[in-house]
């Protein structure tokens, strides 16, 4: 079974997670430079199967898109003109930094670790990659 990926996309990085091949949990993975991203995800498609690519899509607490689209969307565009068979879900990231953070504070790291952006964005990736997985069950479950 192939696993699913998912981008937390900011202007300097992306916070990157991954399924498990039964994608049954997400995983996060690391964070890469955005200006690296293309060359990241070609090398893992390149060695990991990958059936669908979940990226958040950042919405204003009145569901009006955010600002930040203005550089996520160009970045998305590339991804889509680079892979065009994989399929690409967008999925609503409102609150996955404050949920990351307080997932931090939960699991007992410290308040320096906190600070590391590169962490922040890994775990919103893997809190966007788990959010969209009960989702979906959710979907089966609840038709």
């Amino acid at each position: 079974m192939a696993r699913i990926l998912a981008l937390d996309i900011g202007k300097k990085r992306t916070g990157v997670a991954v399924t498990d091949p039964l994608r049954i949990i997400a995983n996060g993975l690391q964070t890469v430079d955005t200006a690296q991203l293309l060359k990241f995800l070609e090398a893992y498609f390149a060695a990991e199967q990958v059936e669908l690519l979940v990226v958040g899509y950042p919405l204003q607490t009145n569901g009006q898109p955010s600002e930040s689209l203005r550089y996520i969307n160009p970045v998305l565009r590339q991804i889509v003109a680079r892979f065009p068979n994989l399929p690409v879900e967008q999925f609503d990231e409102r609150y996955t930094s404050t949920m990351a953070h307080r997932a931090m504070i939960d699991g007992g790291m410290r308040r320096m670790a906190r600070r590391d952006k590169a962490t922040v964005d890994t775990i919103s990736a893997t809190i966007i990659l788990q959010s969209f997985m009960e989702s979906r069950r959710y979907a089966e479950l609840y038709p």
